[in-house]
């Protein structure tokens, strides 16, 4: 996962708004960051490994002028660490500079890097972005608009882009829609982000979604938009946006997030019945569904584990070790919560169970007497290959053993799956056409 912005307004402090929108994408990407700024003519750039908050500092940012800018925070990815794969990208083609963010993966990637290296193409990265570049590049078009329409139907897999061309912002996301990007105003400019938490940020009005398909060029022309996606084929956002990686205060295909993760807690609570004393969520992202739960059950809601806010999301993390490490310093049991107590514990996936598992004897160390542990979603049971750095099927827990023996795996005294119809129900209609590959192997490509 990664998170996407572009900012173009008439004045001449993009990289500050840009800084604010991505510090609010912070959750969607911790490896590292970047941003291109311009004033239409002079291009400047500045990407590093490292937080938002700890790459842009006053002065870094004081470099940056201009009313255009693009932004970009990375996820971690095994084997993919490094500042040359931090974004944007910035290169000269025949068209001008280009920069050029990304948040998705490619599935056609290795054919198509074949095909361009075949022709002459040399590459500087593993990243599927200078893929696009290189097709963008090339396009046997007159303008730089029909050449990022000519890139993108060369793409199969999921991507939300934000472009410079120029002195033109423009934004452009999958005719599946897997990845999201969304549409904000100012009085005298517009914005584009992965998430309506970013516009919030900066003040921003929320207009619309990006539609699945459709190409957003904003420029000294004013605004305008394409529909370049060939045949509709409908929305098919990846669902696990509402589960685990969107911001609770985001809007989501007209879903508010925090909603849809009560009515899962509540739906969870609806699907099984247990005796218990306390709902306790694995904080952070667990902690609104426990809410929907405690509500629907009646049993009575407390924060038995505090998280350490300092410490980044375990399951982004790019190594087992680092996970490892991250699980032991970043939750701490309040035991008067939890002593002598049958504890439902809500978590919100269960993907290796590495989190899992350490959350769960936590719990019992602090003296509670069970531990039900139920969680927010479906098993997860196959790898992604749409953008989050899930691992291969042989890692996924729910992939290769049955509910008693991850139940075992775990140590809870029972373990509870939100149902796949359970899902859909509390995300509401429209819900099956989305993307839940990882929980039925159903790819939409």
């Amino acid at each position: 996962m990664c998170g996407v912005f572009g900012i173009y307004f008439g004045r001449s402090e993009a990289a500050r708004y840009t800084y604010l929108g991505l510090y609010a994408l912070q959750h969607r990407g911790q490896e590292s960051c970047g941003m291109v700024t311009t004033d239409g003519v002079n291009f400047t750039a500045y990407k590093d490994m490292g937080l938002v908050s700890d790459v842009f500092t006053d002065e870094k940012l004081a470099q940056l002028p201009g009313n255009v800018a693009i932004g970009h925070v990375r996820s971690a990815l095994a084997g993919k660490s490094s500042v040359l794969n931090a974004q944007p990208f910035l290169v000269q083609s025949r068209f001008g500079m280009v920069a050029l963010a990304h948040n998705g993966n490619l599935v056609n990637a290795t054919s198509l890097s074949q095909k361009l290296q075949e022709t002459g193409a040399v590459f500087q990265t593993n990243a599927d972005t200078e893929i696009i570049l290189n097709l963008l590049a090339r396009a046997d078009t007159a303008n730089v608009e029909d050449a990022v329409i000519a890139a993108c139907r060369e793409l199969k897999g999921s991507f939300a882009l934000t472009i410079i061309a120029g002195d033109k912002l423009i934004g452009i996301r999958d005719p599946l829609g897997i990845r999201p990007l969304c549409l904000g105003r100012f009085s005298d400019g517009y914005v584009l982000a992965s998430e309506s938490c970013a516009l919030n940020t900066i003040g921003a009005e929320f207009v619309r979604d990006v539609l699945p398909g459709e190409m957003i060029v904003i420029g000294p022309q004013g605004f305008n938009s394409y529909y370049y996606g060939g045949q509709p084929l409908g929305e098919s956002l990846c669902i696990f946006e509402y589960i685990y990686f969107a911001r609770p205060d985001s809007t989501l295909a007209g879903r508010n997030v925090y909603q849809v993760r009560s009515a899962i807690g509540a739906q969870l609570a609806r699907e099984y019945s247990i005796d218990a004393d306390v709902v306790v969520p694995a904080p952070d992202s667990g902690t609104t569904a426990a809410l929907g739960f405690a509500k629907e059950s009646g049993i009575p809601f407390e924060f038995g584990l505090i998280k350490n806010r300092y410490v980044g999301r375990t399951f982004i993390q790019p190594t087992q070790a680092l996970r490892n490490l991250s699980v032991k310093i970043k939750l701490n049991p309040v035991n008067p919560v939890l002593a002598d107590k049958r504890v439902i514990l809500i978590d919100d996936s269960v993907v290796r169970g590495t989190t899992s598992a350490k959350t769960v004897r936590l719990l019992r160390e602090a003296g509670a007497k069970e531990v039900h542990l139920c969680v927010a979603s479906p098993p997860y049971i196959k790898p992604c290959f749409y953008g989050i750095d899930t691992p291969s099927e042989e890692q996924l827990l729910a992939a290769n053993y049955s509910l008693p023996e991850i139940q075992s795996h775990i140590g809870a005294d029972s373990i509870h799956f939100l149902s796949l119809a359970g899902l859909h129900t509390a995300v509401g209609s429209g819900a099956e056409k989305m993307c839940g590959a990882c929980f039925t192997g159903q790819y939409p490509l």
